[in-house]
């Protein structure tokens, strides 16, 4: 079954404060958003790669991404106000021929081969996975400024990105969270989409890395250019 790769890239990163998305900033040499192309560009089960921007970038990115050569990106379409509208924008995109499909945010430039390969083999037993590290704190629940639950850490993880689905789940679960007025304050990512709305599918969990980081804020920047260096 064919996979696509769709890297998201549709925010805009205000915590920088520049005039142009955090995703198009410079990472060790290239744009950020060029170091989840290139992963996937070199993963040998990915077949093609779809980018979601900022619509006043698109063009940009698709320029920047066609100079540098990367064969496998079908098309660089314009995103959405929010993470749910540019994943479903990707959705249609990709049309009704059945596929794997791979959500990735072009904010974590440090995904490697070994977290790609998990998550497709993963995807050849199960409908729905997802990319997780262990909790290494202790998590609290807090209510009105008081901590009111305290759960187990052995049974928490932190949420990474890809995360895969067959193409047809996905659209299913979209389309119900669509229907749903409080689904955007409900699910904050895709497999909470589906958790949410197909809860019988089942999200199966890929280890992540710790090297796999959110690019949030500027110091994160260096932090992320000195895994370049080592």
């Amino acid at each position: 079954m064919r996979t696509v790769a769709v890297v998201l890239a549709g925010g805009w990163g205000e915590r920088f404060g520049k005039d142009v998305p955090k995703q198009l900033l410079p990472l060790a040499g290239r744009a950020m958003i060029e170091h989840s192309v290139a992963a996937f560009e070199q993963a040998p089960g990915v077949d093609a790669i779809l980018v979601v921007i900022t619509p006043s970038h698109a063009g940009t990115a698709a320029e920047l991404l066609t100079a540098g050569g990367y064969r496998k990106v079908m098309k660089v379409i314009e995103g959405g106000s929010t993470r749910p509208e540019s994943t479903q924008r990707a959705i249609a995109e990709l049309g009704e021929e059945e596929c794997n499909v791979l959500f990735h945010d072009a904010a974590r430039p440090l995904v490697d081969q070994e977290v790609i390969a998990g998550c497709l083999a993963a995807l050849g037993e199960s409908q729905a996975v997802g990319v997780a590290v262990p909790s290494s704190d202790t998590i609290a629940v807090v209510s009105d400024g008081v901590m009111t639950d305290m759960p187990h850490r052995e049974s928490l993880v932190r949420c990474q990105t890809p995360q895969g689905f067959r193409l047809s789940v996905i659209r299913r679960a979209h389309k119900l969270a669509a229907a749903d007025p409080a689904a955007g304050q409900l699910a904050t990512d895709d497999c909470g989409v589906v958790l949410r709305y197909l809860p019988e599918v089942g999200v199966r969990v890929v280890p992540g890395s710790e090297r796999n980081m959110k690019i949030t804020y500027p110091r994160d920047l260096d932090i992320a250019e000195s895994f370049f260096r080592d």
